[in-house]
């Protein structure tokens, strides 16, 4: 995937082939950059725009000779129309309550996220992270960033997300949930809880990371419709691009 510079490519690197997280025997390459300085924001606006991802104070996109199969999305968030299967999970999970924190790792915080490593990814390096691999997760970000924490009727934190705020958008970094309350489909509700905050802040798009038209896991996120797909040549509506992803 060829991706539109915003820098001077001397402050854009290419990590070394690792084994793809995705796709069994594919390798995965990335192209990446810093987000520093006093213009770090507005970098990071732009290169979401042009489909990068941020970790830490790292933005990143693929960057793979041979394969063009991860692909960033993003809902439209002023002309999404739940479905009726979201809205019964949204109705369903109305007793949840909702808050914007600060950025800040706490313990009741990581040992859901362990909780949620080891019952969703067990044999993924994140599941080894301790208490401060994920306070860095959280609290290393040269962006503004909120953490919504998502708590049931007696008080206990059942899910959150991790999300950058944009001038146009919000980007859903990482979210984790209580691995036991699957019944409740807490992805999905994090999911719309972000595309209502946008709307109601009048902002165009909520990112939700790389979609792989050959990933199950990642299924999910084109049940959130309209999405637009970053392609070579733009942004084009999930309906028009997703052939060429199969």
């Amino acid at each position: 995937m060829k991706h539109k510079p915003y820098l001077d490519a001397r402050f854009f690197f290419s990590t070394s082939p690792l084994p793809c997280p995705y796709l069994p025997g594919r390798v995965e390459r990335r192209v990446v950059t810093e987000l520093i300085g006093r213009n770090a924001s507005d970098m990071h606006d732009g290169l979401s725009d042009g489909g990068f991802r941020r970790s830490h104070s790292i933005a990143y996109a693929p960057a793979c000779p041979a394969c063009d199969a991860c692909a960033a999305v993003r809902v439209l968030v002023q002309d999404f129309d739940a479905s009726r299967s979201q809205r019964r999970i949204w109705n369903k999970n109305k007793d949840l309550t909702s808050e914007e924190t600060p950025a800040v790792a706490t313990q009741e915080q990581y040992n859901l996220f362990s909780r949620y490593q080891r019952d969703r990814h067990g044999d993924g390096d994140m599941s080894r992270m301790d208490f401060f691999d994920y306070q860095a997760l959280i609290e290393d970000t040269p962006v503004e960033t909120t953490l919504v924490e998502f708590r049931d009727a007696k008080g206990r934190l059942v899910a959150a997300c991790l999300t950058d705020i944009m001038d146009t958008g919000l980007s859903a970094v990482y979210s984790f949930f209580d691995p036991e309350l699957r019944s409740r489909s807490l992805g999905t509700v994090m999911i719309l809880w972000l595309i209502e905050r946008a709307r109601s802040l009048n902002l165009t798009h909520v990112y939700l990371g790389f979609w792989i038209a050959e990933s199950s896991k990642m299924a999910y996120k084109t049940k959130f419709r309209p999405i637009e797909i970053k392609r070579p040549e733009g942004w084009l509506l999930f309906k028009d691009a997703a052939e060429s992803l199969v």
